[in-house]
């Protein structure tokens, strides 16, 4: 009996110690989490945290990847603002270019790493269809309608088929999580995923339909994100990457200023082959792998300053998609509205002003109150939509 009831005394310290001797959760950078522990609860029986009530726990949002999202979607803000100016500026040309060459880039790796765990479970379907195919159809009937009316041009037609201005990001992403699980299955995605981007930049005869072009030039960065593990961001996150990302900077900024004049800014777009740019086949193969390579090289430099604590615009990351889209009504009347006409904007002090409006603008899109009100078009529910044992099954799960 005294036997038995020293086992059991001794395994109840053994487990009293291994619980606080335990080692806390730590997020995908090494840093641990204060308190995870207490906050997770009991587990489901599918081994998943649960809060009170047995309701799974929340899970906390990284805040590197949302400043990494506003800043992305800043320069991105930015960039439209400088198009009109840079006709009469040198730098402003010369910034367009060096932010053309990582912006996109940077949001589509995030994208892609965001996208690691989409396979096709009934709720992540349900959810790529209300959070990026409605919106596509809503906001291109909604561009249609700018471009009729703003925009001079009564007959231009309404098509799905044929992404105008900024919506190509949605069914470049649609496309993209689809095939997911194809990047996931293939020996060597990147590679594959390169040549198939080489192969559209030489192939004129793409066409114009769901802006293929771009969804295929662009998909190494997807993929790339897909490939990302978080010790990778971790790598960026170094002393030594910061100080070494400042000499390259500074390096493809004063490349920007000399080849602002010389380079059709045309190719940064990946929107058309090389024959729709004038230039022989061979041009695409280079242009593409050199692109891809820079476009890397930048992107992981502003990566390596992108802070990694809670800042005032982090809860702003989470409205990117948001401030994207709604942020080109405002670029495109800008233009139909020649609101460039002013000489003083054309000025030093007239770049420095259009370029803090930009930023504001954005910022304020980006918003929760903002997001709130447009939920309808960006996130909508559709439950009518969907047959309910998908519903149910999406609940289970």
């Amino acid at each position: 009996m005294r036997g038995r009831y020293g086992a059991v005394v001794r395994g109840a310290r053994t487990a009293a110690s291994g619980a606080r001797g335990e080692r806390r959760p730590r997020d995908g950078y090494g840093q641990r989490h204060p308190g995870t522990e207490a906050r997770a609860g009991p587990r489901g029986t599918g081994g998943e945290a649960r809060g009170t009530g047995g309701k799974p726990a929340a899970k906390r949002r990284d805040p590197f990847f949302d400043n990494a999202k506003y800043l992305a979607i800043l320069l991105v803000a930015m960039g439209h603002a400088w198009e009109p100016l840079r006709g009469d500026s040198r730098a402003a040309s010369a910034l367009y270019i060096f932010v053309y060459t990582f912006h996109m880039p940077a949001f589509i790796i995030i994208s892609g790493y965001m996208s690691r765990s989409f396979d096709m479970r009934p709720d992540r379907l349900r959810r790529l269809i209300t959070g990026v195919a409605v919106p596509y159809v809503i906001f291109e009937v909604a561009y249609t309608l700018l471009k009729r009316t703003a925009g001079g041009d009564p007959d231009y037609p309404f098509s799905l088929l044929d992404p105008w201005y900024l919506t190509w990001f949605l069914i470049a992403l649609f496309v993209w999580r689809l095939t997911t699980p194809i990047w996931k299955l293939v020996r060597w995605p990147v590679p594959l995923s390169l040549a198939i981007a080489i192969l559209a930049a030489i192939s004129p005869d793409i066409g114009d339909d769901l802006d293929m072009q771009r969804v295929l030039q662009f998909l190494p960065f997807f993929v790339v994100g897909l490939k990302l593990k978080p010790e990778h961001f971790q790598l960026v996150r170094r002393r030594e990457a910061r100080l070494l990302s400042l000499p390259v900077l500074a390096g493809g900024a004063l490349f920007a200023y000399w080849a602002a004049p010389r380079m059709n800014a045309a190719w940064f777009y990946h929107r058309d082959s090389a024959q729709e740019l004038g230039a022989p086949g061979w041009t695409g193969v280079v242009m593409t792998l050199a692109l891809f390579g820079c476009s890397l090289v930048l992107t992981a430099c502003f990566l390596a300053w992108v802070p990694r604590r809670h800042m005032w615009f982090t809860a702003l990351g989470a409205g990117t998609l948001y401030g994207y889209l709604l942020h080109g009504f405002l670029a495109k009347g800008s233009r139909f509205g020649d609101w460039y006409a002013a000489d003083w904007l054309h000025s030093p002090v007239g770049e420095i002003a259009v370029t803090l409006i930009a930023a504001t603008v954005i910022t304020v899109l980006c918003t929760p109150l903002v997001q709130r009100l447009f939920k309808f078009a960006m996130e909508p529910e559709m439950r009518w939509a969907f047959r309910r044992d998908v519903e149910e099954l999406a609940k289970r799960r």
